[in-house]
């Protein structure tokens, strides 16, 4: 059951001071008026908030599903690499960079695990990861590698542009401008695996919040390739093949 939004603070605390007895007049209608206002703010949110979504929630082998769980995988990666490199960085480019992919990111693994949440679906699924993006074909999308094609699971299990064991491993071990080198490197693929998923679940879902997530994931990531990519030219790295 999709929850209630909450009253807003303001709102709530006039509706509780309306409720009051007067001890000067007596206002028996004041309490029904703060009644009406409580009742008329939740309703009006509710629509608000089910305005534009498809009549019934995605199924759990849905592509909207498949996104939401395999795009919080994702991004926790992504976190993870950006807190470190903070720490070995004294940069303040990069490590603006790094922030605004820990703050953002961490915000949309919060929503998409509300969309499972109020979706009543299991954050993880016994299916494949990336199985929802069967049929899809990237070559030539703007910010891939030419050649990038579909997107399949790599040998090892790990979604396309995750980092192995061993890159986390080099990456905690590195300092300084080895650090910087090595997470660019590491996450200009991680950027273009993003997008991928994206640009399928853009071209595979009828649900508008999570169109509108995916588009905003996209323009974010593709502007951050761009930047990256610079980044590691200004420190003479090689971008790593995909």
């Amino acid at each position: 059951m999709t929850k209630e939004p909450s009253l807003p603070e303001d709102l709530a605390e006039y509706a509780e001071v309306a409720a009051r007895p007067r001890p000067d007049r007596h206002r028996p209608w004041l309490p029904m008026v703060a009644v009406l206002l409580v009742v008329g703010l939740v309703v009006a949110g509710g629509v608000g908030y089910l305005v534009g979504r498809p009549a019934s929630p995605p199924a759990d082998d849905s592509p909207e599903a498949g996104f939401a769980r395999d795009m919080q995988v994702h991004h926790a990666q992504a976190v993870e690499m950006s807190l470190i490199v903070r720490e070995k960085s004294a940069d303040p480019g990069l490590r603006a960079m790094a922030y605004d992919v820990i703050t953002s990111q961490q915000q949309q693994i919060g929503q998409m695990y509300a969309w499972l949440d109020g979706w009543g679906l299991p954050q993880t699924s016994p299916r494949t990861s990336m199985a929802w993006m069967s049929g899809m074909d990237h070559a030539g999308m703007a910010g891939m590698p030419s050649g990038s094609g579909s997107m399949t699971m790599l040998p090892d299990g790990r979604m396309p542009g995750m980092a192995s064991a061993a890159d986390l491993a080099r990456l905690k071990a590195a300092s300084g401008r080895a650090a910087e080198v090595l997470w660019l490197q590491l996450m200009i693929p991680h950027h273009q695996a993003g997008v991928m998923m994206a640009e399928a679940v853009i071209q595979k879902s009828d649900d508008p919040q999570v169109v509108k997530l995916a588009n905003a994931i996209r323009t974010a990531q593709l502007a951050e390739i761009d930047q990256m990519r610079q980044m590691l030219k200004e420190r003479d790295g090689v971008e790593r093949s995909s």
